[in-house]
C-alpha cells in the first residue's frame, strides 16, 4: 500500500548544535518526526513534520489509563556508507503483538517499515560517523488519544516515530539486585508486551536497587521468587558449564527480545549449546559458589550485550569479576559486525535504506 506520506521540512537544522563526540542515550533528536492518526477505523494523515512538542487534550486516554506501547531499533552506517537497519521486521511483528494485547489498532507492517525508512532517509546526516559505540536510535510508539474519561477501548490513536543519535546505554559493567520482594510480571499479564506501564512500575524498585549499589534489577517470578525472568532493560543470559542458558518465553512474562533471539542464533552457529528454559536462583547460586558460571550478561537493542559484574541477593553482595566472559565477548563482536556491515549477513537480518 502507498501511504502517501506528506513531508514538511524543517526551516533550520539543529545538527551543528549536537556534540557527536559526547552523545548520551535518548537525549538528542533529529530535525523531523513521523506522525499518523487513527480515526474512523483507519490510519490516515501520514506525515513527516519538524520535530517539536505535540498538543494533547487534558483528558487524553493515555494520560489517565496508560494505553501506550513502543519499540526500539537502531540505524548504522556500513564501511561503504550504506544505511543499515537490523531486523526491523521483527520489531514490526512485536509492535503488532503489543498493540493486540493492549486493545489498540495494529499499525500495518508496511506502514511501520515505511515510516521508519522515510524518516531516516530525510535525517540521514544525523547518523553518527566515525563515533565508537554510537548509532541512530529509532523509537516508534503508539498511544490512545480519545478525549474522554472512562476505562474502555478507544476510537482514536496516534502513531509516531522519533529518532536521534545515541551513545551507549551503560558506560560500564552492571551490578544487579536479584528481586525477592517486588514483581514485574505474572503469567497472563502484560510482561511480554512492550507496554509503557511495565517500565513505570519498575522505577521505584530501581531506586531501592541503587541504594544497594546496583544499576538494575534482575526480576524473578511473581509466584515464588524462585525463577529468573529478565533485567528491567534487558533479557538475561547465563553460561553455566559452557552451556548458554536464558529463561524461556512460554509463560508470557518476558519480552521477546530481538537481540535475545539473534544471540541464540549466533551461539548455535558457533557450536555453543543453547538452552531456553527455567533457571532458578538456587541453580544459579550453586554455579556461582562452585565457579561453574562462565559468563553472565544482559542483551537488548539499547544495551546490545552488557556484562553483569556482580549482584546482590538477600542483602549479600557477590562479585563476578573472576568470570572469563568468553561467550559474551564473542557474541557481541559477531552481532555488532553484522549490524555495522563488517561481516557477512548470512541470516538476512540487515535491511538497507537507499
Amino acid at each position: 500500500m502507498n501511504w502517501d506520506i506528506k513531508v514538511t521540512k524543517s526551516s533550520e537544522s539543529r545538527i551543528k548544535k549536537t556534540d557527536f563526540n559526547n552523545l548520551a542515550f535518548g537525549k538528542d533528536f533529529t530535525d523531523h518526526m513521523f506522525i499518523a492518526d487513527y480515526y474512523d477505523g483507519k490510519w490516515q494523515d501520514c506525515r513527516i513534520v519538524p520535530f517539536g512538542n505535540i498538543e494533547m487534550h487534558p483528558a487524553s486516554f493515555v494520560l489517565h489509563y496508560a494505553q501506550s506501547i513502543f519499540e526500539g531499533l537502531k540505524a548504522e552506517l556500513s564501511p561503504n556508507n550504506e544505511i543499515l537497519l537490523f531486523r526491523p521486521d521483527r520489531n514490526a511483528d512485536r509492535f503488532a503483538k503489543s498493540a493486540e494485547r493492549m486493545a489498540m489498532p495494529e499499525v500495518p507492517k508496511d506502514l511501520f517499515l515505511e515510516s521508519i525508512q522515510k524518516l531516516i532517509e530525510i535525517d540521514k546526516e544525523w547518523i553518527p560517523k566515525g563515533v565508537e559505540n554510537a548509532s541512530l536510535y529509532v523509537r516508534p510508539f503508539l498511544f490512545a488519544t480519545d478525549p474522554i474519561l472512562g476505562v474502555r477501548v478507544g476510537d482514536t490513536y496516534r502513531y509516531m516515530v522519533i529518532v536521534g543519535p545515541a551513545g551507549v546505554y551503560y558506560s560500564e559493567a552492571v551490578k544487579v539486585w536479584i528481586q525477592d520482594k517486588y514483581v514485574r510480571a505474572f503469567p497472563g499479564g502484560t510482561g511480554e508486551a512492550k507496554f509503557a506501564g511495565n517500565y513505570a512500575a519498575t522505577l521505584n524498585p530501581v531506586l531501592d536497587a541503587k541504594k544497594k549499589g546496583c544499576a538494575q534489577i534482575l526480576w524473578t517470578d511473581g509466584k515464588e521468587h524462585k525463577y529468573f525472568q529478565e533485567i528491567g532493560t534487558m533479557n538475561i543470559f547465563f553460561v553455566i558449564d559452557n552451556v548458554l542458558i536464558t529463561p524461556s518465553l512460554e509463560e508470557g512474562t518476558i519480552l521477546h527480545g530481538v537481540t535475545r533471539e539473534s544471540l541464540m542464533t549466533l551461539a548455535k552457529d558457533f557450536g555453543i549449546k543453547v538452552e531456553e528454559r527455567k533457571i532458578s536462583v538456587d541453580e544459579f547460586l550453586k554455579a556461582v559458589e562452585e565457579k561453574r558460571l562462565n559468563d553472565m550478561f544482559g542483551a537488548g537493542t539499547a544495551a546490545v550485550v552488557q556484562d553483569i559484574d556482580g549482584f546482590v541477593y538477600e542483602d549479600q553482595s557477590y562479585d563476578l569479576s573472576w568470570m572469563p566472559r568468553k561467550e559474551s565477548k564473542m557474541l557481541k563482536k559477531a552481532l555488532e559486525d553484522i549490524k555495522e556491515g563488517k561481516a557477512e549477513d548470512k541470516f538476512n537480518w540487515i535491511v538497507k535504506i537507499n
